[in-house]
């Protein structure tokens, strides 16, 4: 804690760097996520393919998978964030999926009824519908992009992985306890901001429903 309160403007600039690889990652693999999620619904064959290439994806390990973009992309921040992207897809394209599904049929047959066209349908019924358990997945994605960004100090991306190393090059304990607890704290954070959202959503959902 003392390196912490002793060196604000470190941590303030490597908080700020985490949350630009953790946030540009989200947002990147939402935007993939869910169109693709929607395309590969209810196309079993497709999906199984779609989600297994995924999966496979997700268990090589984030130091590899780095090492493996550098040729293609370089010694950035750019390298990092593409790794967390492919990271995040398994997780939200699945949740995507299972949002949909959880959606009584009977409303989109509905609104197919009242002349909905299939892009309306998506945004103005199912979209909405499936959208807190989309954002389950999002905050899982969350936290698993804060934890894996912090290997990014070592693609030349900053973040607070570079108290980590920092740390454990120069024996400097103080370094290692202050990072491994701020990327604690900001996983935390993500998880319980978006899990607040999860329930504003849950809630609202419920309430239009009795409506």
């Amino acid at each position: 804690m003392s390196y912490i309160f002793n060196n604000p403007d470190v941590i303030l600039r490597l908080i700020g760097e985490h949350l630009w690889l953790t946030l540009s990652a989200l947002v990147i693999a939402t935007a993939i996520s869910v169109p693709l999620g929607y395309a590969i619904f209810g196309r079993k064959r497709l999906s199984t393919i779609v989600l297994g290439t995924l999966g496979m994806l997700y268990t090589i390990p984030s130091l590899v998978l780095m090492i493996v973009l550098l040729p293609l992309i370089g010694l950035n921040q750019r390298t990092v964030i593409t790794a967390l992207v492919i990271y995040c897809q398994i997780i939200l394209v699945r949740n995507v999926i299972a949002g949909l599904e959880a959606i009584d049929p009977g409303i989109v047959e509905a609104a197919r009824g009242m002349g909905m066209t299939r892009w309306q349908q998506f945004t103005k019924v199912q979209f909405p519908l499936a959208l807190p358990v989309i954002i389950a997945g999002l905050r899982l994605a969350a936290v698993v992009s804060t934890s894996i960004a912090t290997i990014g100090a070592l693609f030349g991306a900053g973040g607070l992985g570079t108290l980590l190393f920092q740390g454990i090059s120069q024996g400097r304990y103080d370094k290692i306890v202050a990072g491994s607890l701020l990327v604690a704290l900001l996983a935390a954070a993500f998880n319980w901001g978006l899990q607040l959202l999860e329930k504003r959503f849950t809630v609202s959902e419920a309430s239009d429903k009795n409506s």
